[in-house]
C-alpha cells in the first residue's frame, strides 16, 4: 500500500513510520504544520508542532530512507480546532481539542488530502489496535498496553476512516518502542512526550484563554455561590476560567459550614454565575449526548461501559441511541463524579470502540440508599 505517515516529531510517530516501511508498504512521512506562529523549541514536555518538532520528524524520515514534507494545515486546524475550544469554554462546557483534531484534522483533512494524492492509508503513532470483525467491518480495540492506550481519543472515527488507517503501535508497550527507536538510530528514542493541549504551551487553559477570548467572552467575571443557600462566597474574573469538579483555584476565602472542601457545580457563562457545592453534588448516572459518531452501525441499545475522559475508568453503562445515532441516552451503573457538558462519552464492547457522542447534560435519577 501507499501509505501517509503523520509524523509529529516525536518517538512514537516515528517508530511507527518505520514499522510501516519495514512491513513493504510506501510510506511518505508528513509533518503537519498546525501552528501559524510555531515557537522554536517547546517547553520541556509541553506543547507540540513547533519547529523542533518538525526538524526531528525530517531526521527520523531521513534516517528510515523515506520521503518527507510539510503539510500546512494551520487555518485549518485554528478554524476547527482552536476556536472551537474557546468556543465552547465561552458557553461553559468543557471540550477535549485532541477528539476533535482527529476528528476534523488528522483522519478528515489529511485522510482526505492523501486519498486525493493516491494513497491507501494514514498511519499514526497512536496506541490503539485494529482488526477484521466477523461482518467484515474494520473494528478498534483498546491497546495491550493499558497505561498508554489511546482508544478514548480516536473514538470518533467512522467505518471509512478506520479502513484507511494504520496503528503500527497497539500491540507494543511504550518502553520497548523507545528501544525499538534507539536500535533504529531514531534520535528522538529518548525525547518526553508531549502533554497538555498542543496549543497551549505552557499548561495555563486559563491564562491563555483570558488572553485569547477577549470580547467574546460573554461575561468578563461574575458571583461564586453556594448552590445550596445561594450565598455569595466570592467573585471571579471569567467563567471560562473553571470546569465542572475544579476545586483548586476557587480562593472563596473560608470552607464550608461542614469544614469539607467545595467544588465546582455548575457553570452558568451568560450570567456569570459558577456554582459550587460538596463533593457528593457532583454524581450523576444518566449522560444526554449529540453529535453521535460510529466506527461501524450505531446501536439501537447496548449494554457496555462508557469512558468519560481521556484516562480515566470505564463505567458499566446502557447505552441507547436515536434520531439516527446523533442522539444518545447513557444511564451509568456505576455512577460517576465531575462530569462536564462537552467531555466526550466513548462507548465500549469488551476492548472495541463503539462510538462516541459529546455529552450536552448530566443528571442524578438515582436516590442513593
Amino acid at each position: 500500500m501507499r501509505v501517509v505517515a503523520a509524523m509529529s516529531g516525536g518517538v512514537d510517530s516515528a517508530v511507527a513510520a518505520a514499522r510501516a516501511h519495514e512491513a513493504g508498504h510506501d510510506v511518505t512521512g508528513i509533518h503537519l504544520a498546525l501552528s501559524r506562529n510555531p515557537a522554536s523549541y517547546r517547553s520541556g514536555a509541553r506543547g507540540c508542532c513547533t519547529l523542533e518538532d518538525s526538524h526531528d520528524a525530517r531526521r527520523a524520515a531521513d534516517v528510515i530512507g523515506i520521503p518527507f514534507y510539510v503539510w500546512d494545515l494551520s487555518e485549518r486546524f485554528h478554524a476547527d480546532v482552536v476556536e472551537d475550544f474557546m468556543d465552547e469554554y465561552a458557553a461553559g462546557r468543557t471540550p477535549n481539542p485532541c477528539l476533535r483534531c482527529n476528528e476534523k484534522i488528522k483522519f478528515a483533512a489529511v485522510l482526505d488530502r492523501a486519498i486525493g494524492l493516491g494513497f491507501d492509508a494514514v498511519a499514526t503513532g497512536h496506541y490503539a489496535r485494529l482488526q477484521g470483525g466477523a461482518d467484515g467491518t474494520v473494528e478498534l480495540h483498546r491497546a495491550e498496553d493499558a497505561g498508554k492506550d489511546q482508544s478514548y481519543v480516536l473514538g470518533v472515527l467512522t467505518q471509512d476512516q478506520l479502513r484507511h488507517s494504520l496503528f503500527p503501535l497497539g500491540d507494543t508497550p511504550k518502553p520497548e518502542v523507545r528501544r525499538e527507536a534507539d536500535r533504529r538510530g531514531l534520535r528522538v528514542a529518548d525525547k518526553p512526550d508531549s502533554h497538555d493541549i498542543c496549543f497551549v504551551a505552557d499548561g495555563d487553559n486559563a491564562g491563555w484563554l483570558r488572553e485569547k477570548l477577549g470580547d467574546r467572552a460573554p461575561n468578563h467575571g461574575g458571583e461564586i455561590v453556594d448552590d445550596a443557600t445561594g450565598e455569595v462566597l466570592g467573585h471571579h474574573g471569567g467563567t471560562y476560567g473553571f470546569t465542572i469538579g475544579q476545586r483548586k483555584g476557587l480562593r472563596i476565602g473560608r470552607p464550608a459550614p461542614d469544614g469539607k472542601p467545595r467544588f465546582v457545580l455548575d457553570i452558568e457563562p451568560v450570567s456569570g454565575t459558577v456554582r459550587v457545592g460538596p463533593r457528593d453534588a457532583l454524581t450523576v448516572d444518566h449522560l444526554e449526548a449529540d453529535h453521535g459518531r460510529w466506527c461501524g452501525s450505531a446501536p439501537d441499545r447496548l449494554e457496555g461501559t462508557v469512558q468519560l475522559r481521556a484516562h480515566g475508568a470505564e463505567h458499566r453503562a446502557v447505552v441507547t441511541t436515536s434520531h439516527g445515532g446523533d442522539r444518545v441516552s447513557v444511564d451509568l451503573l456505576e455512577p460517576a463524579q465531575g462530569i462536564a457538558p462537552g467531555q466526550a462519552a466513548v462507548v465500549y464492547d469488551g476492548s472495541r470502540v463503539v462510538g462516541s457522542a459529546t455529552i450536552t447534560a448530566t443528571s442524578r435519577t438515582r436516590v442513593p440508599a
